[in-house]
């Protein structure tokens, strides 16, 4: 676990970081213009520049995306990086209020700075910004992309992630690992890599009847006469988190002694740097930077969070790069003698206005969007109040599909799980089928009905919140609680396995849900091969088209101890 000693040195180190790469908090101050050539300063360092980018979800289009008001840590995690928001995560970077970077990286009077500073992202954005680095580092720049980059638009569900593939293929990735890629199938997921043209990295991914190893599990490029083994780290829960049935022969988990083997064997093969490119989720990262010596930079990503500056953990520096197209990672490093001597780091936000799109990905996004343009673009309705996802137990976005589950399937009880993916809606605006199926796409979109009895649902919540708030980060799944309609309840995060939920109610009835009673519950992403059901964006958008307006102003019913 992290000591406040180790954060209050990261925190030295930060600092440190933010002076070397000009983080241009003055330059993006309230009210500064923001143009492409700010967003780019940087003061190069060494002989290796890494640049990030992690969990696109496939928004290849600028889009607005609000960060959590409430995002609670856990154990030793409790009250640092990344489990502080707002006014102390502000104050914690040097971070004006009403700000562009208190813009991209809370959620304070989110939608009247929407107003001022536009949308984010956009891969054509993303491809000016990585190539500029490209043009100015040239033989020192590696490329890696965190996974989660191929699903969850309705254009990647339509073509099975080609879309984004094409277009991410002009940015000239040199490596990736995955988690929602394997929500594509086995077969699918294998025709990819095949014609991929790059390292797909994946150690800790194992073959179910011999327990080999499926994907290449590290792979050492050589930039500027630096020798950097990259070590893959796929999502390590993804047959518990997504059906297994869809990769049945495969299997996971963090195999941590099996990093290490891989990390020593880089080592003993005359690697200069090690970089885990890692899809496990922050907090996760931070233990195993602890744990397993002689990695020199963690790329983190799973968790979306965005972080300004480094953190420092023991000799290893973690990366965390944000999500959705909002933010690119540009770290470099002086290697010198199989160690890092100097670095730069600077989280770069991709503001849309601001920066040029590259006509070559632009053109691709566009080809691959002209077939579907038109259900896009289908108008279901208006958005009176701000539709937001993120949120440790909340969030309007979601509370909207419970609303139309609870109404659609004719259900007591409405399910929606804690996603962490899926941009903002902003007050005042139409929704469009686009808009649902940014937060709804993926493989398995079945809107189940069925009963549950009181006994059953209280083991829902409860298994959900242990894989959320278990101190030991290595039992934690990484997303947000599952959303509720029709209910409230207390939650008590500093309990253990089944004592976190209590006073569990029914609020038509205003009566406690009852253990030996069944209740009819609606619910959507079901990891089970039986579901049945209509796809969700449908239900979700019938209930739009009848109810013509949204306006959620309180999200949630629960209660929260800490």
């Amino acid at each position: 676990m992290v000591s406040r000693r180790e954060f209050i040195a990261a925190a030295s180190v930060a600092a440190v970081v933010a002076s070397r790469a000009g983080l241009s908090v003055r330059a993006l101050a309230a009210g500064a213009k923001l143009t492409q050539d700010e967003l780019l300063k940087f003061d190069s360092v060494g002989n290796v520049t890494l640049v990030h980018l992690t969990d696109l979800h496939a928004q290849v289009m600028p889009i607005y995306f609000r960060e959590p008001s409430f995002n609670i840590g856990v154990g030793a995690a409790k009250g640092i990086p990344p489990h502080i928001v707002d006014a102390e995560f502000r104050k914690q970077f040097g971070i004006d209020a009403n700000s562009a970077l208190a813009y991209a990286l809370t959620s304070d009077d989110f939608k009247e700075l929407a107003k001022s500073y536009g949308a984010m992202g956009g891969l054509d954005r993303v491809a000016t910004v990585v190539n500029a680095i490209r043009a100015e580092r040239g033989d020192r720049m590696l490329f890696l992309d965190g996974g989660d980059t191929w699903t969850n638009s309705w254009v990647s569900l339509k073509t099975q992630g080609q879309d984004v593939i094409d277009a991410m293929s002009l940015l000239k990735p040199d490596a990736m690992t995955a988690h929602w890629e394997f929500t594509l199938g086995e077969q699918r997921v294998r025709e990819i890599i095949d014609k991929l043209g790059f390292p797909f990295l994946a150690q800790n991914v194992r073959d179910t009847e011999f327990e080999e190893k499926v994907f290449e599990a590290s792979h050492v490029f050589e930039r500027n006469g630096v020798r950097i083994g990259v070590v893959g780290q796929a999502f390590p829960f993804t047959p518990i988190a997504n059906p297994r049935w869809m990769f049945p022969n495969w299997s996971f988990g963090i195999r941590e002694r099996e990093i290490a083997a891989e990390v020593e064997a880089l080592r003993s093969g005359g690697a200069d740097l090690i970089v885990m490119l890692s899809h496990n989720g922050f907090d996760v990262d931070r233990k195993l930077a602890e744990k397993v010596p002689g990695i020199d930079v963690i790329l983190a990503g799973h968790t979306h969070d965005a972080i300004p500056q480094l953190t420092k953990v023991g000799q290893t520096l973690i990366v965390a790069s944000g999500s959705n197209g909002k933010f690119v990672s540009r770290l470099d490093l002086d290697v010198q003698d199989k160690k890092i001597a100097n670095f730069s780091y600077r989280l770069i936000p991709i503001f849309s206005d601001a920066i040029t799109p590259d006509p070559a990905v632009r053109a691709a996004i566009e080809t691959s969007r002209a077939p579907y343009k038109t259900e896009l673009e289908r108008n279901l309705g208006h958005a009176n109040s701000l539709l937001y996802r993120r949120g440790t137990f909340d969030g309007t976005l979601d509370a909207m599909i419970c609303d139309a589950i609870l109404a659609q399937r004719d259900v007591e009880i409405a399910l929606s799980p804690g996603f962490r993916w899926g941009p903002s809606i902003l007050p005042e605006s139409p929704i469009t089928f686009e808009d649902i199926t940014n937060a709804t796409a993926m493989t398995y979109p079945a809107c189940y009905r069925m009963k549950m009895s009181g006994e059953r649902l209280k083991a829902v919540l409860e298994d959900v919140a242990d894989n959320i708030f278990n101190p030991d980060p290595y039992y934690q799944q990484g997303g947000d609680m599952v959303r509720c309609g029709g209910i409230s309840y207390t939650i008590d995060v500093s309990e253990g396995m089944g004592r976190r939920i209590s006073n569990l109610t029914h609020l038509k009835t205003g009566k406690p849900i009852e253990a030996t009673k069944d209740y009819l519950v609606g619910g959507w992403a079901s990891i089970n091969q039986d579901a049945e059901g209509p796809a969700i964006w449908d239900v979700v958008a019938n209930y739009i088209s009848d109810k013509k307006t949204v306006d959620i102003s309180s999200p949630s019913y629960v209660r929260v101890k800490e």
